[in-house]
């Protein structure tokens, strides 16, 4: 392990549903609440729970918005949210290197 410590790991992204919503919103410019939902695997009631964390800490961009009179949510990543990603995949990697 080369300059590897376990406090520079980032406990927002540091958690299963949140690390998935970041990587499927690195592959995208946008996406719907639904079928986020959907590629990560998780309930109403958790996808709220962490995408208002990652919204917190400004990880997230939310827009909502009416689609025949049905109010829809779209979430993209932010530039800060795109840094902290690419931050952990490297404490990650020196972890395992």
């Amino acid at each position: 392990m080369k300059n590897f410590d376990y406090k520079k790991i980032d406990e927002i992204l540091h958690s299963r549903i949140r690390l998935a919503m970041i990587a499927v919103l690195a592959s995208v410019a946008e996406i719907e609440f639904v079928t986020l939902k959907e590629k990560v695997g998780a309930t109403d009631g958790n996808m709220s729970t962490h995408t208002k964390k990652l919204e917190e800490a400004g990880y997230i961009k939310v827009r909502k918005t009416f689609i025949k009179r049905k109010p829809t949510t779209f979430y993209s990543l932010s530039e800060k949210g795109r840094n902290a990603f690419k931050n952990y995949i490297k404490q990650i990697e020196n972890m395992i290197s």
